[in-house]
């Protein structure tokens, strides 16, 4: 994969375009990328290494560049292990490679680790400088985006920010697809929790001439910074980033999609833009996703063993776990008998911040009929008001 930074920056990572599921949890039908670069100076720098499925191409990568010296130092950002994984064999392979990296690195180091590397560490704390000869270092604690030892770094001659996780996307450096999508559903599944400390980071990076963004996973940005640097802004905010409707629907025998088809329907001829989601089928990173998205969703249940149906009872604690707040929800329940599925989704719901439950609830009895129906017609008047 050839990716150009600059005469002095490489890149140095990989593709991988067999993965199936990103941390053991998300679906990546195109794959991901696991970026780290080589900063050619005076010194030289390695920003992290990979995941242990490309061990071999990255090695292979970093030879190519190291032919007539050695790296000076290996810069740690993030010790997951899709980053962090070869810093052992990294050490291994360049003895006198100094690693950098913060208190809380050193000590995951040993938690990974079982080498030696006591003697060989730089221990960096915020705005601490490191010189490479023309390129400076400059680093910036990022606790909490997305672990608590998560730093970025600055690079002042080419003006470069190496982000980390932060402005990253699922999908290979190969795939052709947009940007946004999949940084988007990257953000909400992965960093979605920790809004706060995505905000601080930000307003640290506001202080700094950035010219190119260098993330851990997804393209190098280099054009329009400020449109990736908005979409975070707003992400991180949990503000809405458009309007319109997200139905999630979660059925058992159909009846209930059935009748979260008929909302879908009736809402879309009022010109509202409307999302679906069978969340008994489809992907749930990309329901969050679209919860996420828009200023407006509602939730189509039916009742299971006097409770939630499954689905939906998983689709709420994904959105209570990632923070979900400040949008306007309606609730439509199924129930043959002792309808249960509303009042769930309320305490559920209730337990996140800044929800307003719209008052139009939809109570069907096993299939819709014209009495439910008219309480449809309220909740799509109340959601389209």
């Amino acid at each position: 994969m050839s990716v150009q930074i600059s005469e002095s920056i490489k890149y140095v990572g990989a593709d991988d375009t067999e993965l199936d599921l990103f941390e053991g949890q998300y679906i990546v039908p195109n794959g991901i990328s696991y970026n780290s670069y080589v900063i050619l100076d005076e010194k030289s720098a390695i920003m992290d290494t990979v995941d242990s499925r490309k061990t071999e191409e990255w090695l292979a990568n970093l030879s190519e560049i190291f032919t007539n010296r050695v790296p000076d130092y290996l810069i740690i950002s993030h010790m997951e292990p899709d980053h962090a994984a070869n810093i052992q064999r990294a050490a291994q392979t360049y003895p006198s490679m100094q690693l950098v990296g913060n208190a809380k690195t050193f000590q995951m180091m040993k938690q990974f680790f079982d080498f030696d590397f006591s003697g060989r560490c730089v221990e960096v704390k915020e705005g601490d400088t490191l010189s490479l000869g023309e390129h400076e270092l400059t680093f910036l604690m990022a606790p909490m985006v997305h672990w608590p030892e998560v730093m970025v770094t600055y690079e002042a001659k080419e003006k470069v920010l190496f982000s980390a996780d932060g402005f990253g996307k699922f999908g290979a450096l190969s795939a052709n697809e947009d940007w946004a999508c999949e940084a988007r559903r990257y953000y909400f599944n992965i960093v979605g929790k920790y809004g706060a400390p995505v905000q601080a980071l930000l307003k640290k990076a506001s202080a700094l001439d950035i010219q190119t963004i260098c993330p851990l996973h997804g393209p190098v940005l280099k054009e329009n910074l400020g449109y990736y640097i908005d979409k975070y802004n707003t992400w991180s905010s949990y503000q809405p980033e458009d309007k319109g409707i997200l139905v999630a629907s979660a059925s058992a025998h159909g009846n209930t999609k059935a009748a979260a088809l008929k909302l879908v329907e009736k809402l879309e001829s009022t010109g509202v833009k409307v999302a679906f989601t069978d969340l008994t089928r489809d992907d749930m990173a990309e329901a969050i996703e679209d919860a996420f998205r828009y200023d407006r969703m509602v939730l189509c249940a039916c009742t299971y063993d006097g409770g939630l149906f499954p689905a939906a009872e998983a689709f709420l604690a994904h959105l209570k776990s990632k923070g979900f707040q400040n949008r306007r929800v309606g609730l439509v329940e199924n129930g043959t008998w002792a309808p249960m599925a509303a009042k769930c989704m309320r305490t559920a719901l209730e337990g996140m911040k800044n929800i307003t439950i719209l008052d139009s609830v939809v109570t069907i009895k096993s299939k819709l009929n014209a009495e439910s129906e008219q309480q449809m017609d309220a909740l799509a008047a109340e959601l389209t008001k």
